[in-house]
């Protein structure tokens, strides 16, 4: 099987079996998280019948990682990250179980829910930098942007998985005790597999301990401005645009298609999004790579204003699909100038600013979402984030007109990834 994955450039990151062990562990727990998720949106909706109820969702699990990124992002540079992850991994099953058995005992109200996803929170923050800064670790610099391709298809794929797998349990059973039991299955071989990755050693120069040497990712991402610029689009584009955390709203009282339902529509996004990771993978993005992400996160916002004033589940659907589809293309062209732009030593706390970007138009954006539905209605608050999606592109080629200059993603042999950037802008004195 190794030689005929040799023979395609497009598929050589899996010759290494340590990159094939983490993308397993890698799905696992993606799935696992994802299929919780719907489990938990359904369950305190359920429980309270109130939008901004499901935004506090995205609160809870946001809040310890903006508290704790410092920290987790040092934690990664100084501690062996894949022992950090299996640690991570453990702890995200017991937080599984923790809801079965909050489930199983009955509950009065949704903060006991609140507070296990506080806790599971908190095991992000820390899983989060050192997962990211452990890929490179997996494959040859050369590889790396294929890797990222796969990585995000993979994690693509789990984003479909779990949410349908969620919902029909869901559905059938007509509770999340068995979404539950699965989840924390999954989580406990996610840790097997990510146990059978070998490296070898990895010699990182100690610097002195200082608060200053935490704060050290914060400073080269704001010394590198094509990193800012793409971080921060992500970061105001998806926060304004996210419209994921309604989906309980619009299945079960707009579209009126139930948890099953709800379980296709958190789907969609993630088969829009393994389509165009696969896309790239075959075929990277090799010119023009900052243009193609400013227009892909224009047709975000376009999507989500469609998606918003859709009654057709089939419209719907396919909106859903643009949205994960477009999103995926600023999720590779970031991740590559980050991580091939950044030396090792320092990837953990850099990986951990970039998560603190990704949690907050993740996690705050449902927020956003939930306390905008509260206050507008679920159809208005889907469609003026949308519309700032769309503005937040045309505000961010005028503060950041390099994004639009930078062209080659993948870089040539001995050219760091982020020299295109630093050259399309001007040179590095710039920066």
């Amino acid at each position: 099987m190794n030689e005929n994955l040799s023979d395609s450039p497009s598929r050589a990151p899996f010759r290494y079996p340590n990159f094939r062990f983490y993308m397993l562990a890698r799905f696992l727990t993606t799935a696992a998280s994802e299929m919780q998720s719907v489990a938990v949106g359904w369950q305190i909706y359920n429980l309270t019948h109130r939008p901004l109820d499901l935004g506090l969702v995205g609160l809870a699990q946001f809040l310890p990682g903006i508290c704790l990124f410092l920290v987790a992002g040092h934690t990664a540079d100084r501690i062996a990250r894949q022992t950090i992850i299996k640690t991570c991994y453990a702890a995200f099953s017991l937080c599984s179980l923790a809801l079965l058995s909050l489930t199983l005992h009955g509950l009065p109200n949704a903060y006991p829910i609140y507070l296990v996803l506080l806790v599971n929170g908190i095991v992000r923050a820390f899983n989060a930098p050192a997962s990211q800064a452990f890929v490179p670790l997996l494959v040859s610099k050369e590889e790396f942007p294929n890797a990222i391709a796969w990585s995000s298809s993979i994690f693509q794929t789990a984003t479909i998985t779990g949410p349908m797998l969620g919902g029909i349990l869901y559905g059938l059973t007509g509770s999340p005790i068995v979404v539950y039991c699965c989840a924390a299955a999954a989580y406990s071989l996610a840790f097997l597999s990510v146990s059978q990755v070998k490296l070898m050693a990895v010699v990182r120069v100690q610097a002195a301990r200082s608060f200053g040497i935490v704060l050290e990712g914060l400073h080269y991402i704001w010394r590198n401005k094509m990193i800012l610029g793409a971080i921060s689009l992500d970061l105001f584009a998806v926060l304004l645009g996210g419209a994921v955390a309604l989906l309980p709203v619009y299945a079960r009282e707009i579209l009126r298609i139930g948890a099953t339902g709800l379980g296709l529509l958190r789907c969609a996004p993630g088969i829009g999004a393994v389509s165009m990771s696969l896309v790239l993978a075959h075929w990277p993005l090799k010119r023009h790579a900052g243009a193609a992400m400013l227009w892909c996160v224009f047709g975000f916002g376009l999507a989500t204003v469609a998606f918003g004033l859709s009654r057709n589940i089939w419209l719907s659907l396919a909106m859903l699909f643009l949205v994960g589809a477009t999103d995926t293309v600023s999720v590779i062209v970031r991740s590559t100038m980050i991580q091939l732009g950044t030396p090792d030593e320092m990837r953990g706390r850099v990986s951990a600013v970039n998560t603190v970007f990704v949690g907050a138009s993740n996690e705050v954006g449902q927020f956003e979402s939930g306390l905008t539905a509260q206050w507008f209605g679920t159809v208005p608050a889907v469609v003026i984030g949308g519309m700032g999606t769309i503005l937040i592109v045309v505000i961010w080629s005028r503060l950041f007109p390099g994004l639009r200059k930078i062209d080659r993603l993948v870089p040539r042999p001995a050219e760091p990834v982020i020299a295109e950037a630093t050259t399309a802008h001007g040179g590095p004195d710039n920066e």
